[in-house]
C-alpha cells in the first residue's frame, strides 16, 4: 500500500546540500541538485535521472519495495537514492516556524494550541506531505466545489478535498505548515491555506488543468490563478464598463422582444454575460499583438453578438425585423437574420482591430472549421508565422459541444503543420439544456466541456451572474492562447430564459428548471445593485445608461422604417474588389508557353543531393522532364505543371486530403521522401507558395477548413482531395449548407475545388463513386461548376481557369483512379500551350456525320473504353461525344451536338447505375432546353454503387458494352470485353507496370534524375 505521506514530500540534508523531491501522479519532480559521489551519473545518462519526471508514486513506491529487498537489483543511482530517502527519515524535523506576525486566520486562531506537529521528524514531514496532497488536491478538484451555476444549485463538497480524505483532521487546522507556491506568507496555518485555496478553485471560478500535460503551461495557470484567487479586483471604470456592455446586452433583447413579440431571435438572455467576456477577448487580444478575430457563432445569442461583438448597426438589425429589406429574397436567396454573418472595424485601446463572424447555418458546430480556414488563409496572407496576430474565436453551446464531432475534429487540428492557427478561443455557452433535452441526455460526464481536456486544453467553469469572474476568466484564457499558441476554454455557466426560440414553451418539458428561471433577477440588474452599493454609480446614472440604449435604438428603428438598410455587408471589397459574382461561360485561354512549361519541368525532376529518393519514384520523378510539344504528358504532371504556372504568376496553391502528398494511387508524389534519412523534399515550393499536407482522417472539418481558406483567399487555388470521391459524403453538410448554396444565402464567394476519385473498375461499392449524381442535384444558377476532365490537357486547363476568371465558383471534379496511367488519355505538350478548357468535345473520329446513325453522350473515362470496344467491332455508325463540364450545363455546345448529328439516335450512356450518375441530371437539361429525351445506356437502378465482386462487375461491364454495340450479342466469348477494358489500379503487391514489386526497396546509387 502506497504511504502517501511519505512519497509527497522528501527533504532531507547530505554533505550541505539541500535536496529537495515533490512526488505526486500528476507533479513532477522540481529540484534534484546532487553534490556527492556518483553526481555525473545521476544527472547525466542514469535510468534514474531520465525517467523519474515521466514516473508517477506508484512506480517510485514498487521500486522501493524492491529496493527494500534486493538492493542491488535496481539501478545504482535509485539505490542512492533510496539510501538518501532513508538517511532523511531517520533526520529529526526542524521545529515548526512561527507564522508571521499578523499573520493569522480565523481557522487559525480556534484551532487547539496542542495541535503543532510533534518532535518527531517522520510524523513531522509526514503530515506535512499530506498537506502537500491536500493542496494538490485542491488544484486538482477545487473546481468541482465551485459555484457555478446561477440558478442556485449547490454541489455536494466532493470527499477528496475534505481533511479525512488526506489523513489530516480538524486539529491540524491551526498548525502551521509549509504553503509551498500558494501565495500566502508561509509558514501559514493550514486553515489558512484551505481558506485561501477555497477562495481561489471554489468560489464562482473552476478551473482544470491539472490534465495538462506541459509542466510549464501549468504552472503558468497555477501562478495567475492563485494570484488573483479567481478573480482580480477591477478598477471603477472598467466595472463600470461591465456593467455598459451587460445593460447592452439587456436592453437589446427587452427591446426586440417588445416591439418584434413572437418573432424568433434566439435571444441571448440569461447568458448576456457573454458579451463582456467577448469584448474583454478583444481587448486583452488587442494588446497582446492580435489584429483580427474571426468568429464562429451557433443561432442562439447571434443577433445579439453579431451588434454588441462584430458591431452590426441597429439599423440593420431592425430593417431585418421589419423585413423591408427584400432583394436578397427575390430570387429565392437569402437567410434568416440569425444565420447571418457580419465584419466591421473596431477601435481598442491599442489601436484597431478587424471582426469577422462567419455566416452559420443551423447545424450549430460545422462552421467551426470554416471559421478555422479562414484564420489560417488571414494569418497567411498577413505572414503571421507566429499566428498571434489573427485569432479565431469558437462560441459553441453545451449540447452542441460534446455531440457534434466537429468539434473533436477542430480540437485535432491544434499544432497540425497545415491546419495549425496558434490556438483557438472557446466558448461554451451552457444553458443548462438543449432544446428540450436535460444534460444527463447530452453528455456522459462532469462537464459538457469534458471532450476538450483531451487534446490538454485548460477550461475555466464560470459562474455567469459573476460578471467579473467570467471577464477575467476571459481574459486568462486569452493570454495563455497568445502565450503559447493553444486552445483554451471558457465555460459560460447561465439559463435560457424563454424555451428554444421566442415561440417555444419550455416548462412543458422541464417545469422545475423553468420555475426558478422565471424567479431569476437578470445579471445586468444584480451587477447594477451591486455598483451601487458599493458607490462606483449612482441609481440615477444606471437609468441613464439604460436610457440612452433605448433612444438609439427607437431612433434605428424609425429610420429603418422610413429607409431600409441593406443588413449585411457587401460583397467583393478588399482583395475581392476585382472580381464579381456574374457567371459567364466564355472561354478563358489557359495554355502556357512551352518554355515556362518546360522550366517547370525541370524543377519537377530535379532532386537536390541530400534527397535520395525510392528508385522507383526517382523513374517517375525523372519523367517529368520530358517535355515538349508531341510528348506525351500523364495526369500527375499535368496537375503539377497547372500547379507550377500558378506559382510563376503569383498565386497560392494549397491541396489538402488524406494521403495527398503520395496521391492515393501512388501517382502524384508532390513530395519526395529520401530513403535514408527520411527528409523531405517539395518541388514546388522554389517557384512560390505552394502548400501541400495530408490531412487527418476525417472530410467534414478539413473540408470546412479549405472552404473557409478560399472564401477569404480569392488569389489561392484551394484543394481538397477525397481518397477516395465515396468518402466525401463525410463533409456532405458543409457541400449542402455551405458550399453549394452559401453564394446565394449570404452574398459570399468562393473558390474552393473538390478533386474526387470516380470510376468502375470492380473496387466495390465503396471505391467507384464520388456520387456525381448529389452534387448535380444541388447544381442551380450558376452556384458552382462539375467536370469530368477526359484528358490530362483538360485537366491542366480546367485548373488554371479556376483563377483566371473575374469570378469565383466552387469546382467539383471527377478525377480518374484507373485513367491516371491510361495512354489514350494523355495529351501532347502543344495541347497546353494553346487552347482552353473544353465544355463538350465532340468525337473526333466522327468525320462523316450523315453516316452516324448512333450518338451516345459520356463523360469522363467511360469515353476510352467506349472507343477502345469500337476499334475492336469495327462499328463506326456511332459517335461518342463528351460532356467535359456537367454543370452549368453547356446548352449551346450540347445544341451545336444536335445539329450536327440531326437524324441519329440520341442516348446517354454511363457506367453509374440510372438513379445515379449524369443521367437524370442530364436528361433534364435536354429536355427543357431542347425537347430531346436521349435513351439511357447503362445500368439498372441499384441500391447500392457497384456490386463487390470483381467478377460480377466484368459481366456487368460486358452487358453494358452489349448494349453500344449489338453485335458483340453474337460473341460466344467475352474475351473482346475484357480486352477492351483499360488499366486497373495496381493491385496490392503489384507496381504500376502490373508486375510483381521488388523486395529491394532502393538501390545502392541514386537513379537517373537532374541534379541541382
Amino acid at each position: 500500500m502506497r504511504n502517501e505521506a511519505v512519497f509527497a514530500t522528501l527533504c532531507y540534508n547530505q554533505k550541505s546540500a539541500r535536496r529537495c523531491l515533490l512526488i505526486d501522479s500528476h507533479q513532477p519532480v522540481w529540484s534534484i541538485p546532487v553534490t556527492n559521489e556518483g553526481h555525473d551519473k545521476l544527472e547525466s545518462s542514469s535510468p534514474a535521472r531520465q525517467s523519474i519526471n515521466g514516473w508517477d508514486a506508484a512506480f517510485v513506491d514498487s521500486l522501493f519495495a524492491q529496493w527494500s529487498r534486493e538492493p542491488e537489483s535496481v539501478d545504482p543511482a535509485w539505490r542512492q537514492f533510496f539510501a538518501g530517502f532513508e538517511l532523511g527519515l531517520a533526520r529529526p524535523a526542524p521545529a515548526p516556524k512561527v507564522a508571521p506576525t499578523g499573520t493569522t486566520g480565523a481557522s487559525a486562531t480556534n484551532a487547539p494550541p496542542s495541535a503543532s506537529p510533534t518532535t518527531d521528524g517522520a510524523s513531522g514531514w509526514e503530515a506535512q506531505g499530506k498537506v502537500d496532497i491536500l493542496i494538490h488536491r485542491y488544484r486538482e478538484f477545487g473546481h468541482l466545489a465551485a459555484q457555478l451555476d446561477p440558478l442556485g444549485t449547490t454541489r455536494p463538497f466532493p470527499d477528496v478535498l475534505t481533511l479525512e480524505s488526506a489523513g489530516l483532521g480538524d486539529e491540524h487546522l491551526g498548525v502551521m505548515f509549509s504553503a509551498g507556491s500558494v501565495p500566502i506568507a508561509s509558514p501559514a496555518a493550514l486553515g489558512d491555506i484551505i481558506a485561501q485555496l477555497e477562495q481561489t478553485y471554489c468560489g464562482h471560478t473552476g478551473v482544470e488543468f491539472v490534465h495538462i500535460t506541459n509542466l510549464e503551461q501549468r504552472k503558468w495557470i497555477e501562478r495567475r490563478v492563485e494570484q488573483s484567487r479567481g478573480k482580480p479586483n477591477f478598477s471603477q471604470e472598467q466595472q463600470r464598463h461591465i456593467l455598459q456592455r451587460l445593460v447592452d446586452s439587456d436592453a437589446f433583447e427587452s427591446f426586440l422582444a417588445m416591439r418584434y413579440v413572437g418573432k424568433k431571435r434566439f435571444g441571448l438572455e440569461g447568458a448576456d454575460t457573454i458579451i463582456p467576456m467577448l469584448d474583454q477577448l478583444i481587448e486583452t487580444g488587442a494588446t497582446l499583438g492580435a489584429r483580427e478575430f474571426c468568429f464562429a457563432f451557433a443561432h442562439r445569442g447571434r443577433v445579439n453578438l453579431l451588434t454588441n461583438v462584430v458591431g452590426k448597426k441597429y439599423e440593420q438589425v431592425l430593417t431585418e425585423f421589419e423585413e423591408t429589406w427584400t432583394a436578397s429574397f427575390s430570387e429565392g436567396g437569402g437567410d434568416v437574420k440569425y444565420h447571418q454573418g457580419y465584419s466591421s472595424d473596431r477601435k481598442t485601446a491599442s489601436g484597431m482591430v478587424h471582426l469577422t463572424a462567419s455566416s452559420n447555418a443551423s447545424h450549430l458546430e460545422f462552421v467551426n472549421g470554416i471559421a478555422l480556414g479562414r484564420t489560417r488563409a488571414k494569418q497567411d496572407l498577413r505572414e503571421d508565422s507566429d499566428r498571434r496576430e489573427v485569432v479565431p474565436v469558437l462560441v459553441h453551446g453545451d449540447s452542441s459541444f460534446p455531440g457534434q464531432g466537429s468539434v473533436s475534429e477542430c480540437f485535432n487540428f491544434m499544432k497540425l503543420t497545415g491546419y495549425d492557427v496558434g490556438g483557438a478561443l472557446h466558448v461554451i455557452i451552457n444553458n443548462q439544456v438543449g432544446f428540450t433535452t436535460n444534460p444527463e441526455n447530452t453528455f456522459g460526464g462532469q462537464y459538457c466541456s469534458d471532450l476538450a481536456k483531451a487534446y490538454d486544453v485548460p477550461i475555466f467553469h464560470v459562474n455567469g451572474d459573476d460578471p467579473e469572474a467570467c471577464v477575467w476568466a476571459m481574459q486568462t484564457a486569452t493570454e495563455f492562447r497568445q502565450a503559447f499558441g493553444r486552445d483554451a476554454l471558457v465555460e459560460l455557466w447561465c439559463y435560457r430564459k424563454n424555451g428554444h426560440n421566442e415561440t417555444d414553451e419550455p416548462s412543458f418539458t422541464q417545469p422545475m428548471l423553468y420555475r426558478r428561471v422565471r424567479e431569476q433577477v437578470p445579471v445586468a440588474a444584480t451587477y447594477r445593485d451591486r455598483l451601487i452599493a458599493q458607490g462606483v454609480l449612482s441609481a440615477e446614472d444606471a437609468e441613464g445608461i439604460v436610457k440612452k440604449i433605448y433612444d438609439r435604438m427607437d431612433a434605428a428603428q424609425t429610420a429603418a422604417k422610413a429607409k431600409p438598410v441593406f443588413p449585411g455587408i457587401a460583397a467583393f471589397q478588399g482583395r475581392w474588389k476585382e472580381l464579381g459574382n456574374s457567371y459567364h461561360n466564355e472561354n478563358v485561354e489557359t495554355g502556357v508557353a512551352l518554355s515556362t512549361l518546360v522550366k517547370i519541368g525541370s524543377v519537377l525532376s530535379t532532386i537536390p543531393d541530400h534527397i535520395t529518393p525510392h528508385r522507383t519514384i526517382a523513374r517517375t520523378i525523372a519523367g517529368r522532364s520530358h517535355i515538349d510539344t508531341d510528348a506525351k504528358i500523364d495526369w500527375a504532371t499535368a496537375e503539377l505543371l497547372a500547379y507550377g504556372t500558378l506559382l510563376l504568376d503569383g498565386s497560392t496553391v494549397r491541396i489538402s486530403g488524406q494521403d495527398v502528398e503520395r496521391g492515393t494511387f501512388s501517382h502524384r508524389h508532390a513530395v519526395v521522401i529520401s530513403q535514408d534519412t527520411g527528409g523531405r523534399f517539395n518541388p514546388l515550393e522554389t517557384l512560390g507558395k505552394f502548400e501541400i499536407c495530408n490531412s487527418p482522417l476525417t472530410e467534414n472539418a478539413v473540408v470546412g477548413f479549405e472552404l473557409g481558406y478560399s472564401q477569404t483567399d480569392p488569389n489561392a487555388l484551394v484543394i481538397w482531395e477525397a481518397q477516395f470521391g465515396d468518402f466525401a459524403n463525410g463533409a456532405q453538410v458543409i457541400f449542402d449548407q455551405f458550399m453549394t448554396s452559401g453564394e446565394v444565402k449570404w452574398n459570399r464567394a468562393a473558390g474552393l475545388v473538390l478533386l474526387l476519385p470516380h470510376g468502375y473498375e470492380g473496387q466495390g461499392p465503396e471505391h467507384s463513386s464520388a456520387r456525381l449524381e448529389r452534387f448535380l442535384q444541388m447544381a442551380a444558377g450558376d452556384n458552382f461548376e462539375a467536370v469530368y476532365p477526359s484528358t490530362t490537357a483538360q485537366l491542366f486547363h480546367v485548373l488554371r481557369r479556376q483563377l483566371k476568371r473575374n469570378f469565383r465558383k466552387p469546382l467539383v471534379v471527377m478525377t480518374p483512379k484507373s485513367m491516371l496511367r491510361l495512354p489514350a488519355a494523355q495529351s501532347v505538350g502543344s495541347d497546353f500551350v494553346q487552347g482552353h478548357f473544353q465544355r463538350v468535345i465532340d468525337d473526333p473520329d466522327a468525320q462523316k456525320a450523315p453516316l452516324i446513325s448512333r450518338v451516345y453522350f459520356c463523360t469522363g473515362k467511360y469515353f476510352h473504353e467506349l472507343v477502345a470496344q469500337r476499334e475492336i467491332v469495327a462499328d463506326h455508325n456511332c459517335a461518342f461525344v463528351r460532356i467535359e463540364q456537367l454543370a452549368p450545363f453547356p446548352a449551346e455546345d450540347v445544341e451545336a451536338i444536335l445539329k450536327k448529328y440531326r437524324g441519329a439516335e440520341m442516348h446517354w450512356v454511363q457506367e453509374e447505375p440510372r438513379n445515379m450518375g449524369a443521367y437524370r441530371f442530364v436528361q433534364a437539361q435536354m429536355l427543357d432546353m431542347f425537347g430531346v429525351n436521349p435513351k439511357y445506356v447503362g445500368r439498372p437502378d441499384s441500391a447500392t454503387p457497384a456490386v463487390g465482386s470483381t467478377k460480377a462487375h466484368e459481366k456487368q461491364a460486358h452487358a453494358l458494352l452489349v448494349q453500344v454495340f449489338p453485335s458483340m450479342a453474337t460473341e460466344k466469348k467475352e474475351d473482346a470485353a475484357i480486352s477492351a477494358k483499360v488499366d486497373l489500379v495496381p493491385n496490392e503487391g503489384e507496381n504500376q507496370n502490373g508486375k510483381a514489386k521488388q523486395s529491394n526497396a532502393t538501390s545502392g546509387r541514386k537513379p537517373a534524375a537532374n541534379k541541382r
